[in-house]
């Protein structure tokens, strides 16, 4: 393999917090990679603004697979319209050419004065149940003129050609915080407003909603609004022939010529044919977000024994000509190539400290 990217998104822990996570973590592999990583430390961390509309590991996506320029327009990353491919919605029929919206069921919930979106994660929203709640928001929309169109239990769509200029957020961005600050601005903002609050106030009390809380999950009482891209559109970059452990909206990004796959360990990825990979390791974004620090611990330790021991070892031995580290959280992102050659800097003492700028 001529070069593997290593995405770990959320692997990077709060600054005030790193001292203490990094005491109880082992992870020599991880500390080698980084502090002996090519990269010029001047040029190693991106600091990303703490209201940005996208996450810095979804920005770096956008950037990669040439989706930046559609990104600054709209906010958070265009995906849509290849997700509606993906999940078989259209078949690129003509007349769906146009913008097309991602819209999630989520749940907010009231903190002291303001409202907070809880990480969609966490819903566990069954087919059926989403397909109830589809069938009675899908009029509400209807009577506003807009298309909405069923994709999973996760993720529906809308077509909302006039809405070009609307920024939306990630919701993974806005999660854990006042969502006003996220919320849709520009041309259609009130529209949507309207029509969001009509949707909250018809699942409010629903059935389905008193039969969660019944079991102790959150009810699905809002939607959220985002990824914004004309279905029609192409995109030239083709950064990898390979990628590892694309789920959910990710596998939006993979083109048809992209072979997708699935990697619990490093083992899968070195025994591929490809000679450009990149791999996802998603374990830590949802501990992060809900600041639960001791699962974050466990799976940065599943990391170091899955992935960095053993790539260490295949870069030693020229099985992999270069790797690099991509590790971001929620306000900042860092990169560390490293090589054979760089390697050698015996006189490197490994340290995770090198993890933060």
């Amino acid at each position: 393999m001529t070069h593997l990217d290593i995405l770990i998104p959320f692997g990077l822990p709060p600054p005030e917090l790193a001292s203490d996570l990094f005491r109880e973590l082992n992870a020599p592999a991880l500390a080698t990679l980084t502090a002996r990583a090519k990269t010029e430390a001047a040029s190693r961390h991106e600091r990303h603004d703490d209201f940005s509309r996208t996450l810095p590991h979804e920005s770096w996506l956008g950037r990669r697979f040439g989706r930046d320029s559609r990104l600054r327009v709209s906010g958070s990353l265009p995906v849509a319209g290849s997700m509606m491919r993906h999940l078989g919605v259209t078949a690129d029929n003509v007349a769906d050419n146009g913008l097309w919206f991602v819209v999630e069921p989520v749940h907010i919930h009231i903190a002291r004065d303001h409202l907070v979106l809880t990480d969609p994660r966490q819903l566990m929203l069954t087919e059926p149940d989403a397909r109830v709640l589809f069938e009675i928001a899908k009029p509400l929309f209807n009577e506003c003129g807009h298309d909405l169109r069923y994709g999973n239990a996760r993720y529906w769509f809308l077509r909302a050609d006039a809405w070009d200029a609307l920024q939306t957020a990630s919701p993974e961005a806005a999660t854990g915080h006042n969502i006003d600050i996220w919320m849709p601005k520009g041309p259609g903002e009130r529209d949507w407003r309207k029509v969001q609050n009509e949707v909250q106030m018809h699942w409010f009390d629903h059935a389905i909603n008193n039969a969660r809380e019944e079991r102790r999950l959150k009810p699905v009482n809002s939607i959220w609004l985002w990824g914004a891209e004309h279905i029609g559109i192409k995109y030239d970059a083709r950064p990898y022939d390979a990628v590892f452990n694309f789920e959910g909206w990710l596998q939006a990004l993979a083109a048809g010529d992209v072979t997708v796959n699935t990697a619990t360990a490093a083992s899968s990825v070195l025994s591929s044919q490809s000679r450009q990979a990149l791999v996802v390791l998603d374990d830590l974004q949802e501990p992060a977000l809900s600041s639960d620090w001791a699962n974050w611990i466990d799976g940065l330790r599943r990391i170091e024994n899955d992935w960095c021991a053993p790539l260490l070892d295949a870069l030693k031995s020229g099985t992999i000509t270069s790797m690099t580290l991509i590790i971001t959280n929620d306000t900042g992102l860092s990169r560390f190539t490293t090589t054979r050659s760089s390697l050698r800097k015996f006189w490197v003492k490994p340290s995770l400290a090198t993890l933060c700028p």
